[in-house]
């Protein structure tokens, strides 16, 4: 209510929230200084593995996915910036949601959130990606060195939570691979791993085998834990040391087991405010077809020996996903023609806000994948040595053919594609730098 906002956001950072809360019947997401981050850190903090050790072919692996967002109507007729962001690339899921009241200060609360997506997936991509032999960098050191870097390479101002998932393909059991998935969260944005399970009465259907809990201080829903970086107009005291505590310290990780046909859902705040985990599970059975395995992959699931050769699902489909659950999560903003508001996790009605979710399958990383990426890792060397912008007085100037379609598919889809959209790609389709 008004009064424990005002106790949370304490000084200058207290904007006209009772105005936003008459508009969006519950307020936005607060911004959250210095010292309430500091003294929240140790019982916000959680490190957990969940193993669960079955025979599969040992392979490495990869996120096939898409994603989408929007902003909710009533804040876009307001004129409100979505301050959202996803990533989908081969080794990592995620999302971020900026805190628009950052831009009461005259502040682009999107930049952050964008900017430390795209530096995450970089770090992610030098890092994680596999070799010919299925080996990957050595230099990799777990999620919260992957976050904090990012973190640090990050210029913008701003404030985000985040959730990131990541495919780490290095971990052995017994001599034999096991890919592992690593989940970071920073905040109340949340993730859950789903499984395909076959019983004799329901048949194949995907069951929640992980979830991840929002990160909250004093459990109010409009006050979590973030990523920040501001200046004196929001907090005169604060010091980039604390996010990167915050990053340490008050992260929650997770290492979760994860194989092939595995669905990652990633989703900020406006997805589990509103919508239950179970109608998340329901959607996603009823969207998927359940006719997906090949009669003898079906056979032998029945009879507990695995589930044969996996056919990946579309991109499309993943995105439609993604879709239909933003477009659940706003539809329970709405009354029905008694008036009356749907149930939510937080109350009827829930919560008007901007709304991102990224759906991710666990697929098989083939050698088609793998000399793609290998040619980009190379690309990118280069750029190193000869970047876009001159040497030896040489004007450079970067053609990128895809900036125009991403930019517009933005603001619905994700705009990202896997190493099986670019691998059908020459080298000129993709990039290209020209000198003039």
């Amino acid at each position: 209510d008004g009064s424990s906002c005002r106790s949370l956001c304490a000084g200058r950072w207290q904007l006209p929230y009772m105005a936003m809360q008459r508009a969006f019947g519950r307020s936005p997401t607060f911004l959250v200084n210095t010292e309430q981050q500091r003294s929240n850190l140790d019982a916000l903090v959680r490190r957990e593995q969940h193993l669960a050790e079955q025979y599969q072919k040992n392979k490495p692996l990869m996120f096939n996915g898409n994603a989408y967002q929007k902003t909710h109507p009533q804040k876009a007729v307001l004129g409100h910036r979505d301050a959202d962001a996803t990533v989908v690339s081969p080794m990592l899921l995620g999302c971020a949601d900026g805190v628009s009241q950052i831009e009461e200060f005259g502040i682009d609360a999107s930049k952050l959130p964008r900017e430390l997506l795209d530096a995450c997936e970089e770090q992610a991509m030098n890092l994680l990606v596999p070799d010919q032999t299925g080996q990957i960098s050595g230099a990799y050191q777990g999620p919260i060195p992957l976050l904090r870097e990012a973190f640090k390479n990050t210029r913008s101002l701003g404030s985000t939570t985040v959730c990131l998932s990541v495919l780490d393909n290095s971990t052995r059991i017994h001599g034999k691979l096991h890919p592992m998935m690593a989940i970071i969260s920073v905040g109340d944005c949340e993730l859950m791993v789903l499984r395909q399970s076959y019983t004799h009465h329901r048949g194949l259907r995907y069951e929640t085998v992980f979830n991840t809990e929002m990160q909250r201080i004093d459990g109010n829903c409009q006050c979590p834990l973030q990523v920040c970086r501001v200046d004196d107009r929001i907090d005169g005291a604060f010091d980039e040391r604390m996010t990167i505590e915050v990053i340490e310290r008050g992260s929650a990780v997770h290492m979760v087991s994860v194989y092939e046909g595995d669905l990652v859902i990633i989703g900020s705040d406006g997805v589990f405010d509103n919508l239950f985990k179970d109608e998340v599970v329901q959607l996603v059975n009823r969207m998927i077809p359940r006719s997906r395995l090949t009669a003898p992959a079906a056979h032998a699931a029945r009879k507990g020996e695995g589930l044969g050769k996996y056919r990946p699902l579309e991109q499309q489909l993943l995105g439609e996903v993604a879709q239909r659950i933003v477009e659940l999560c706003h539809s329970k903003t709405q009354a029905d023609f008694t008036g009356k508001y749907p149930e939510t996790p937080i109350g009827k009605g829930g919560k008007r806000d901007d709304t991102c979710c990224a759906v991710g399958e666990v697929i098989e990383w083939t050698e088609v994948d793998c000399l793609y990426w290998e040619r980009i890792q190379r690309q990118r060397r280069m750029k190193e040595l000869v970047t876009c912008g001159g040497i030896l007085g040489l004007n450079l100037m970067c053609i990128d053919d895809d900036d125009d379609e991403d930019d517009d598919e933005s603001v619905i889809h994700g705009g990202s594609r896997s190493a099986r959209d670019y691998s059908f790609m020459s080298e000129e389709e993709s990039h290209s730098c020209s000198v003039m």
